[in-house]
């Protein structure tokens, strides 16, 4: 059988699809895509690398010659490709399995898992490999502000990929993480998340049992000590796993941690490590890396210094602007347990400050009622928490939706200040007529918030 060098992506301005198609083209594959929305940065990043992209959907699109349609797995059944490739018989592969052929077989795979800080701690170690010379290819949800790009494969030995327990595709519901062949999973932590594919929190158990069970006996877990569903999951895991967390009983245990405004510091296996990043979660996260990138050969001088160079992610706790007096800061939190982070985190970098939370509820799982209490729990924390009108709800089952108006109610019966208000604009006046000189107001969303932010900025001004 001939070798494949023709590869379709249909659904290619996804940053990862796009990130692959790229490393595809320099490899000497012919590229070709196409998607619903071509827009820029992804459309001029990939029509800079030659790549030829067709706007919408069409069977026509595929070209006759094509070896591989690679299928991303926000297109489902009904799209006019994936249904021409079914017609035509031609071989379709998700994305995760392209990236195992081609980039992940005999290297040696670093997957950062987890409900919460995947993003952050993939970035983190990515950029301790990067920063102490050993290049490694890594595909990463959020963008690294080290690494100008979430993903990249390149001819290291290491590639370090966020782990997303999301399924794969719409013809293969495994997660995503299944296919990387992993040498050293981390694992933050375990929570129910992605209400629209996962009936409990023992079905997520079950997925990242299954991740554990393919990491080779050379290989290394480092799983949260302090979670007791990590403990659990891990527990008889056929490969080595290290617990890491601030319990006596952690394999690798954080220790002498100290929080200044700007930074935190902390002890991890005998040695002192500093980020320039704040809250706990942060130096859970740095942990992690830590211990990966000591399993990757790092020496504790390679990391302290890329620790020290370490800029964050973008919307990470951004500061956008700050007008009057007034700071404006961009989050991605959407999960109640990652807001209730953030709030912390905010809390101790702005001490004595005010602080409004502007959510709006956009994930699948925030727009379900599933979280309803927990969410109202985590907001309650913020001085002001103003809850924006649900995008796309009509997508939601409707005795499954989350109730925003009911959630500004149950956040004042947790001791807080809750407040629906559904447009955008109305929220940035809302913000205008109230804010003070020394308020924070975070804006936490995992889209784009009807570009709220850059509103809330000018309307201050």
């Amino acid at each position: 059988m001939s070798a494949k060098t023709r590869y379709h992506f249909t659904g290619i301005c996804g940053t990862a699809m796009g990130a692959v198609a790229a490393a595809m083209k320099q490899r000497g594959y012919i590229v070709t895509g196409s998607d619903a929305s071509v827009y820029p940065p992804m459309s001029d990043f990939l029509r800079g690398q030659g790549i030829e992209i067709a706007e919408g959907y069409r069977e026509e699109n595929i070209p006759a010659e094509a070896d591989v349609v690679v299928i991303g797995n926000a297109i489902s059944r009904g799209n006019p490709e994936a249904e021409a490739a079914l017609d035509r018989k031609l071989l379709y592969q998700s994305l995760p399995e392209v990236m195992k052929e081609c980039f992940l077989r005999g290297k040696r795979n670093f997957i950062v898992s987890g409900t919460h800080g995947k993003t952050t701690t993939s970035s983190m170690l990515a950029w301790l490999l990067r920063h102490a010379g050993r290049d490694p290819g890594f595909m990463i949800g959020g963008l690294p502000k080290n690494l100008g790009r979430g993903g990249y494969f390149g001819d290291s030995d290491f590639n370090v990929l966020e782990g997303d327990e999301y399924d794969t595709a719409f013809f293969d519901k495994r997660s995503k993480f299944l296919h990387y062949l992993p040498e050293c999973v981390v694992v933050n932590n375990i929570e129910f998340d992605h209400a629209d594919i996962y009936n409990s929190l023992d079905e997520i158990k079950l997925t990242f049992r299954r991740l554990l069970s393919v990491v080779p006996r050379t290989g290394m877990a480092y799983v949260n000590g302090d979670d007791p569903n990590c403990l659990e999951v891990s527990a008889g895991a056929p490969c080595p796993v290290t617990t890491v967390g601030f319990a006596e009983t952690c394999g690798l245990r954080i220790g002498d941690v100290s929080y200044e405004e700007d930074r935190s510091s902390f002890t991890l296996g005998g040695e002192r490590y500093s980020l320039r990043m704040t809250g706990e979660f942060n130096v859970r996260n740095a942990a992690m890396a830590v211990a990966a990138a000591s399993f990757a050969g790092l020496t504790s001088e390679e990391i302290r210094a890329g620790l020290e160079a370490f800029d964050g992610v973008a919307r990470r706790q951004e500061i956008r602007g700050e007008v009057n007096g007034i700071k404006v800061i961009d989050d991605f939190a959407h999960h109640p347990t990652a807001i209730r982070l953030a709030v912390q985190s905010l809390r101790q970098r702005h001490p004595g400050s005010r602080l409004w939370i502007l959510f709006e509820p956009r994930s699948n799982t925030t727009r379900r009622a599933v979280f309803q209490n927990e969410l109202a729990e985590s907001l309650a924390l913020a001085d002001i928490a103003v809850v924006s009108a649900i995008p796309d709800l009509h997508k939601i089952p409707e005795d499954d939706r989350l109730d925003p108006a009911k959630l500004s109610a149950d956040i004042a019966r947790h001791g807080g200040r809750g407040e629906y208000v559904t447009e955008v604009e109305t929220i940035v006046e809302r913000v205008k007529q109230d804010a003070k000189p020394g308020d924070v107001v975070a804006v936490l969303s995992n889209g784009g918030f009807g570009g709220i932010h850059d509103k809330l900025l000018a309307a201050l001004g």
